[in-house]
């Protein structure tokens, strides 16, 4: 069984930045087995993507947050971040981490980003 545990989210200013982490234990050899996702859910939304992050390192941004949002990952430590900078009020929501592996799903108990204006 593997866990996944995020950290990093809050409350930030428009414009500001947040770096969210997800931790991934348990069964997991290794961090780079797995094909990552981070989700985000807006009050009131459906779940939505906001990158995809394959093992073999190649990415794919939601529009919304190209050139703001760059995913990456520690190997060595099983954790993919997600920095966000110039964040936006419309970047409020939940946000989750999702790892996918040998034909299984694992997710974050999702953590929760605050946008100002």
């Amino acid at each position: 069984q593997v866990q996944l545990v995020e950290s990093g989210g809050g409350l930030a200013q428009a414009g500001g930045s947040l770096r969210l982490s997800c931790a991934a234990s348990g069964s997991i050899s290794s961090g780079n087995a797995m094909n990552w996702y981070w989700y985000r859910q807006a009050p009131g939304k459906q779940r939505e993507l906001v990158v995809m992050f394959t093992r073999g390192g190649s990415t794919n941004y939601a529009d919304s947050v190209k050139g703001r949002f760059t995913v990456s990952r520690d190997n060595a430590k099983n954790t993919v971040y997600l920095q966000m900078n110039n964040l936006k009020p419309e970047d409020t929501a939940v946000y989750y981490c999702n790892g996918r592996m040998f034909g299984h799903d694992y997710w974050g108990q999702g953590t929760q980003v605050t946008v100002s204006s």
